[in-house]
């Protein structure tokens, strides 16, 4: 296996692993949001616009969390090399 191999494989793992932990961020977002009372915010709590604003407000804060997991981690392997 050259070193081209190589780096397409790593990076598809990377990928992989991204896209796994935004995913399970997003569920992870949609669990919690079960929690919010949104029904008194919102006119008609039962409509398709307002579970389409509960799947967006749960991609958007499991798409936060996620990035910031991934930068988290992506630090940590750049701290080795300050010592």
């Amino acid at each position: 296996m050259d070193v081209v191999d190589q780096m397409k494989s790593s990076m598809g793992m990377n990928g992989l692993l991204n896209i796994t932990i935004v995913l399970m961020c997003i569920g992870c977002s949609w669990w919690a949001l079960q929690e919010l009372q949104l029904d008194k915010m919102l006119k008609r709590p039962r409509s398709p616009q307002s579970k389409l604003l509960q799947i967006f407000l749960s991609i958007a804060l499991g798409y936060q969390v996620a990035k910031f997991i991934i930068d988290y981690f992506q630090w940590s392997t750049w701290l080795p090399g300050m010592f």
